[in-house]
């Protein structure tokens, strides 16, 4: 995989949270359970996010779990989610070739040993993402609301329009 794949990833990434956050702010009122369930679960995708990101950057783990007692607010976590996402593209625009596959050791919040090349971890914390957005997707559709097309395609061309002219 090339930095340039990386790179790619995180910006699909950040792209496929803020169409979701889009999404979410104008839910109305009486989904509230339903956002509640949302909240949580993009909040899980956020620490586990900022967990691997401390790991990268051999700085303590700032959770011991991978969810917080306390739910934020919407606005909260956009706020924490979208500083996040930048962290990570700025971080995988700048990894060197050579980077990608040193091996980064650390503990999981369960108190096991792990190891994993730095190209694996950003693998885990893009693909971890995409599976819960998939998640949030499944409970908007339970309360009748298409969930935004979460496709990686889609934002290649959107971001790139050339594309669709090959």
């Amino acid at each position: 995989m090339t930095t340039t794949t990386l790179k790619s990833l995180f910006g699909y990434k950040a792209w496929a949270n803020s169409e979701l956050f889009d999404l979410l702010v104008k839910l109305p009122a009486e989904h509230a359970d339903a956002l509640h369930t949302c909240i949580r679960t993009l909040n899980h995708i956020y620490v586990v996010d900022r967990i691997f990101r401390a790991h990268l950057s051999a700085e303590p783990r700032p959770f011991d779990a991978t969810n917080t007692k306390d739910t934020p607010t919407l606005a909260q976590l956009r706020s924490d989610v979208e500083a996040t996402d930048a962290w990570y593209l700025d971080y995988a625009s700048g990894l060197t070739a050579s980077a990608v596959n040193e091996t980064v050791s650390f503990d999981f919040t369960d108190g096991d040993r792990g190891s994993m090349s730095r190209e694996e971890i950003l693998l885990h914390v893009a693909t971890h993402g995409g599976y819960h957005r998939g998640n949030v997707g499944q409970v908007l559709k339970s309360i009748a609301i298409n969930p935004p097309r979460d496709l990686y395609t889609k934002f290649l061309h959107q971001s790139e329009p050339v594309r669709r002219q090959a």
